[in-house]
């Protein structure tokens, strides 16, 4: 192990340098994640072999979903840990003017009893495919705020949380129509393609066998011979 190796080089310098030479010279291994770190510039002590765990949680960032329609608040998570789903808790929480928790996850989902979530929020994730996802369903201005979504996985209980900006429009902005039109006309594309691409197909095999029967009746009339001839 390269920390183990390091640690009484830690020990001299700690003691040997300045402290103003040593704290901007704090250690991070990054493939063991093993820290050495100095907290104060007027007594720096070495620290120690401080093992890091940590949660990372990545989510789409901002979404804007058109007023009435479902919308789907991505949160995925890498935890250094083995994923336990006995052990793994996710909490969503709601941050407009007033905020609260609108939904929690421990073994199994945890939907709002009451409030303006109430029966709007559904699970849609997949805690061993590390995905906390939820969908809301028939969307209101109301639901205009920031989705905070935190996971959490023992021991991986550090990290940063992820949010979402969720904006509520009447009408779906350009570029989302943009986006739609393109996915509708790329995907009647394809389909006009492969129907033209078929029936070429069809119309070559047709010609083929056409071609080979008319081989076929030409072959015997050149092998008859003429009765009268001798």
């Amino acid at each position: 192990m390269s920390f183990l190796l390091l640690t009484p080089l830690s020990y001299i310098l700690s003691y040997v340098l300045p402290c103003s030479l040593r704290c901007p010279f704090s250690l991070l291994l990054i493939p063991s994640f093993h820290v050495f770190e100095c907290k104060h510039f007027t007594t720096c002590a070495f620290a120690g072999v401080l093992q890091v765990s940590g949660m990372r949680v990545y989510t789409s960032g901002d979404v804007e979903a058109v007023n009435g329609t479902d919308v789907r608040l991505k949160c995925t998570f890498d935890s250094s840990a083995k994923i336990n789903p006995e052990l793994v808790i996710v909490s969503w929480t709601f941050k407009p003017l007033s905020g609260g928790r609108i939904f929690h996850y421990q073994q199994k989902p945890y939907l709002p009893p009451d409030g303006i979530f109430k029966k709007r929020v559904h699970w849609a994730g997949d805690i061993m495919g590390s995905d906390a996802s939820i969908i809301l369903r028939e969307v209101k201005f109301i639901y205009n705020g920031t989705y905070t979504c935190q996971v959490t996985n023992p021991p991986d209980v550090h990290g940063p949380v992820g949010e979402i900006r969720l904006r509520v429009v009447k009408t779906a902005s350009f570029n989302e129509l943009l986006y739609l039109v393109l996915a509708i006309g790329g995907g009647i594309a394809a389909v006009v393609f492969c129907l033209i691409v078929i029936v070429s197909c069809r119309r070559c095999k047709r010609k083929h066998r056409q071609r080979q029967l008319e081989g076929d009746e030409e072959v015997p009339r050149k092998e008859r011979k003429d009765p009268t001839a001798w």
